[in-house]
């Protein structure tokens, strides 16, 4: 296994701001898929999805994730990335995954105005968030080698859950600074 960790999830559950977190109390390099797509297109995630619609986006999403290599890193995928099993697969051999789950509930209060966020709704969802969590938790869990519940716990909290969780379970590959 490589030492990297992937970090799974839905909108606002903390992947991005948990995983710099993360890299930081690991000694680890930290790395945004959303951000490493939006420089691979020249444009917002929004822009993309606008353009090429859910399936097309998730093409694009796959395409990148296959195409990157990461050592000692953390990575916050976008929220469909497991939409793609082959990216998922890769993901898996590149590190651990770790799901960050989250209620329904503090999903809608973290959530915010999903127009602007770039959230991939697949199979006509149209916007439907409690559709999109019920269909993507099954998602989640089928491919989490460590599941974290980060309902209603701090960014620092939820990290140092993640830490601990992973030194204990892969001792040879993650240890605290």
């Amino acid at each position: 296994m490589q030492s990297n960790i992937i970090l799974i999830g839905m909108p606002a559950s903390g992947k991005s701001t948990l995983g710099v977190v993360l890299a930081k109390i690991l000694g680890m390099s930290f790395v945004d898929a959303d951000l490493l797509i939006q420089n691979h297109m020249g444009k917002r995630l929004q822009g993309i999805i606008d353009e090429r619609g859910a399936q097309g986006f998730i093409d694009v999403e796959n395409s990148v994730l296959k195409g990157t290599e990461f050592a000692r890193t953390v990575l916050a995928t976008g929220g469909s990335a497991v939409y793609s099993d082959q990216a998922m697969q890769q993901l898996k051999e590149l590190g651990v995954v770790v799901y960050l789950e989250i209620s329904f509930d503090e999903l809608v209060d973290r959530l915010g105005n999903l127009d602007q966020r770039g959230v991939v709704f697949k199979d006509g969802l149209g916007g439907d968030l409690r559709a999109l969590y019920d269909e993507r938790t099954p998602l989640y869990e089928k491919y989490a080698d460590i599941t974290v519940n980060v309902t209603g716990t701090s960014i620092r909290e939820a990290a140092l859950m993640v830490s601990g969780q992973l030194c204990e379970k892969y001792p040879e590959s993650f240890t605290l600074e």
